[in-house]
């Protein structure tokens, strides 16, 4: 039986377009399942897809009017929506109304294989319930202030945990260092020391001492993204 977490559902009306987004799906491990109208999408959608990549003009409608639906409905499914409509004003509307990303026709190979992949990592991730976040093998307990992964403990300082539980709470997501210093040190200024990248340094080499990846990436220029799971430990 096919594990759910490996399909992404693609409803694209324009064949090339579409084979293009298969093949990218089908380079990340997953399984394209592909639709053409908007009726068709939307009844899919209703499926067990943790990413869903929606052309916005379909025969049929708008897409993002039904993304607004299928998220009243309750949808969870992280969605991308492709679009020919790229100006600022256009993205801010496919968001506001429920996507998770939107990109601009035409778009690079590249960059589209990163944002499925981000949108992959972010939906295996899963807050279990108020106590236990969990991602993957790595768990992090709250009441505990504690951090396992795979069933070893990995010792955090007070300073540590603090952080590792704000980057939890924010994963896949770039974090800067100005809400790392609002947040973990409740301080509303930069104090021009390098404080936030000690502590971050340390934090990740604990966790990649036990996990043997990366559990926190660098996002040049602008902060952290705490992703724990590679895109390969999505997909069985």
């Amino acid at each position: 039986m096919t594990d759910s977490r490996n399909r992404i559902l693609v409803v694209e009306d324009d064949p090339q377009t579409a084979a293009a987004v298969a093949a990218i799906v089908e380079e990340l491990g997953c399984i394209p399942v592909l639709r053409d109208t908007l009726a068709d999408g939307v009844a899919a959608a209703s499926g067990d897809f943790p990413v869903i990549v929606f052309d916005r003009m379909l025969p049929g409608g708008d897409s993002i009017d039904a993304i607004s639906q299928l998220r009243a409905a309750g949808s969870t499914a992280l969605i991308l929506v492709l679009s020919a409509l790229g100006r600022a004003a256009n993205r801010v509307e496919g968001l506001e109304k429920g996507a998770d990303d939107y990109l601009a026709k035409p778009f690079e190979p590249d960059e589209l294989r990163a944002r499925l992949r981000a949108l992959l990592r972010r939906a295996t991730m899963q807050v279990m319930d108020n106590d236990l976040m969990a991602f993957g093998d790595l768990e992090i307990r709250l009441k505990a202030r504690t951090v396992h992964i795979r069933r070893t403990h990995v010792a955090t300082s007070p300073r540590e945990f603090a952080l590792i539980t704000f980057m939890a709470q924010n994963a896949g997501q770039v974090v800067t260092r100005t809400q790392l210093l609002e947040q973990v040190w409740n301080l509303n200024f930069d104090p021009g020391t390098n404080v936030v990248d000690v502590h971050v340094g340390r934090l990740r080499r604990k966790l990649e001492e036990v996990a043997g990846r990366p559990c926190i990436q660098t996002a040049r220029g602008e902060g952290y993204i705490f992703a724990p799971i590679p895109v390969s430990d999505t997909n069985g």
